[in-house]
């Protein structure tokens, strides 16, 4: 066992409303600076850089998490994670294919650029990848699944696009085994708001966009392994496994 300190939601070159700063050997470099030794890229409705960025992780001994942040039919933003990369690549693909068919417009919303691990852009994504795909949350949560995926919705204390904020409420909370949280949240008065969500099951990130972002939201956890299903029997307690937000 041992303890990785995790940010598990980072936005890469690729999502419109992030920065261009945001290059693989320049966001794992500042990973390095701040110790980071776990991290998932998440963005907007796609997986496609996932590959350039895991490269340069793993070669600067960072862990590396395939991840994506959906934003379902009512606006909710839910964070899907993914062990094996040939079940996110197909993922990957469904949820391309669920995307409202609106074209993006790069000087409003930003550049979707799709680049290797030298930083070379191979491709841009045509659809916005800023709007919703057609996918109810509950049908999103059985796709994930589906391609044995790990479901966390997304800075559930957020104002806007979180499962409270659009909701009004978490319906069941044994459906989720974790629930993303913003960077600064303060933990204690929002767990005696929501009584049902166990401490253990928080999960801070940072959310970046831009450089300057990293580091400010993490999660230290005692584990065996960096991996969804050690964090999982984290949430569960088991073993003396750890999470501190």
């Amino acid at each position: 066992m041992q303890w990785y300190k995790a940010d598990l939601h980072i936005h890469s070159v690729l999502s419109p409303c992030g920065g261009l700063e945001m290059s693989p050997n320049a966001l794992v470099q500042r990973c390095l600076e701040l110790g980071l030794n776990w991290i998932a890229i998440t963005d907007h409705n796609s997986m496609a850089n996932c590959p350039a960025y895991e490269k340069i992780a793993t070669q600067n001994g960072i862990a590396f998490s395939w991840g994506v942040e959906i934003q379902t039919s009512e606006e909710i933003h839910i964070l899907a994670y993914f062990e094996d990369s040939e079940r996110a690549r197909h993922f990957d693909k469904c949820l391309y294919e669920s995307l409202l068919p609106l074209s993006n417009d790069p000087d409003f919303f930003g550049d979707q650029v799709v680049i290797d691990e030298n930083e070379s852009i191979i491709s841009v994504v045509e659809k916005a990848l800023i709007n919703s795909s057609m996918w109810s949350l509950e049908e999103t949560v059985e796709m994930i699944r589906q391609h044995q995926g790990y479901c966390v919705p997304a800075h559930i204390d957020a104002t806007i696009n979180s499962i409270i904020s659009q909701l009004g409420f978490i319906a069941d909370p044994s459906l989720f085994d974790a629930f993303g949280i913003t960077a600064k949240l303060d933990t204690a008065t929002f767990l005696a708001d929501y009584p049902g969500i166990e401490p253990r099951s928080l999960i801070r990130s940072s959310d970046a966009h831009y450089l300057s972002d990293l580091g400010s939201g993490f999660t230290s956890l005692w584990l065996e392994k960096p991996c969804f299903a050690e964090l999982i029997l984290a949430i569960k307690d088991v073993d003396d496994r750890k999470i501190v937000v």
